[in-house]
């Protein structure tokens, strides 16, 4: 049995000037994080420095820290040591040069997706489309990606991060913080329901609902309006808290019980309209191929979890069914504020999340607690 997980302290004991701050550093490859002192940055123009009160943990650190640059070497990681962490939010602490949106106080979450700016897909706000694109604290996705690694290096584990103003959203007052530290995973799926044009009363079907990422899908399909949300995993007792979310509309479909195509089939027998495919890279293809056969004439298939392929697409049928498969990734700031909104109004309930707090000291333990017990209801976060 896995050690509680230590309670972070309260925030009066944190930092004894704007000057120094406390970052968890990896130093190699395969290793464990550090915690250095390090100066505290100033933001350049156009940027903003925030206060980090919160930042997600990230059940695939340890393989990105350990394996990437063998597995994925085109998928840059920044020039170590250097200070990881996604899913950063907290307060705006000063800003830089030509800022006027944002000021020193403002509640905010900082999507951590970084784009050249210059390129035409930035320009029109379009920045997961761009060739430099880059997580700040995790990972690139092009050979620019070391420029904007060296320009951004402060990341969510320390307890000051710097980014662009364009990156930064506005957090609902209404909305714990700490749920700040799960944005990441929720805008994913915000962005890929918008991107399957998911209708009022349209019926959808997540696979691997019961992840972190199929549970934040779930919450958001509901808010969306989705007439049934078909939710498919290995664990019946984790599927019921989704049914308990909405037991008219949440359909439970357990794949220990046999084919999930044919299982929803009989559910629906027209097939659903929007697959989203949330199942990580560990995951068996099989379930993919198996359930995308559940989805309706026209209907849209959408992969954001990753899962290890290849998935066997035959055109012709896909042709004549009119059918489509979609690829998505992240989410724009944009997008963020949409669903910030839709969380201030009520729309979409995020109290089905579980916090479990660690402090910045203790984040290699968090990294293996999460390996070993994480689920998609905990909300696994490092709280300063």
């Amino acid at each position: 049995m896995s050690r509680r997980p230590t309670v972070a302290r309260p925030m009066t004991t944190r930092r004894q000037s704007m000057n120094a701050m406390k970052a968890a550093r990896l130093h190699e490859i395969g290793g464990k994080f550090q915690i250095d002192d390090l100066p505290v940055p100033v933001p350049g123009k156009g940027d903003v420095l925030v206060r980090v009160e919160t930042c997600g943990i990230i059940p695939n650190l340890r393989n990105v820290v350990t394996h990437f640059p063998s597995w994925y070497p085109f998928l840059p990681l920044p020039a170590l040591p250097a200070i990881f962490g996604l899913d950063a939010a907290g307060t705006v602490a000063a800003v830089g040069e030509g800022v006027s949106a944002f000021k020193p106080g403002d509640r905010v979450y900082v999507n951590p997706g970084v784009g050249c700016g210059e390129c035409r897909h930035c320009k029109r706000g379009e920045p997961t489309r761009c060739d430099s694109y880059t997580f700040m604290g995790y990972f690139g996705f092009g050979e620019n990606s070391e420029s904007i690694f060296r320009k951004y290096p402060y990341a969510g584990y320390g307890e000051y991060t710097i980014a662009p103003t364009t990156n930064l959203v506005r957090l609902p007052q209404s909305m714990p913080i700490a749920h700040g530290a799960r944005l990441g995973y929720l805008g994913t799926a915000y962005s890929a329901i918008r991107k399957s044009g998911l209708r009022p009363g349209q019926d959808i079907l997540i696979l691997g609902a019961t992840g972190t990422l199929g549970v934040g899908a779930a919450i958001l399909a509901l808010a969306f309006g989705a007439g049934r949300v078909v939710v498919a995993g290995r664990d019946p007792l984790a599927l019921a808290r989704l049914v308990a979310l909405d037991p008219s509309r949440v359909v439970p479909v357990c794949w220990e019980d046999g084919s999930i195509q044919a299982q929803v089939r009989k559910l629906i027998p027209d097939g659903v309209d929007v697959m989203l495919d949330t199942l990580g890279a560990k995951a068996s293809a099989d379930y993919s191929v198996d359930a995308m056969k559940a989805v309706a004439r026209g209907g849209r298939i959408v992969q954001i979890g990753g899962v290890a392929g290849p998935i066997p697409i035959d055109p012709h049928p896909f042709m004549c069914a009119q059918l489509q498969y979609i690829g998505s990734l992240w989410f724009t700031p944009a997008e963020g504020d949409e669903m910030a909104a839709m969380i201030a109004a009520g729309t979409a309930d995020l109290s089905i999340l579980e916090p479990r707090p660690y402090r910045l000291e203790n984040i290699n333990e968090a990294l293996q607690d999460i390996e070993a017990h994480g689920n998609g209801f905990t909300n696994f976060h490092i709280a300063y």
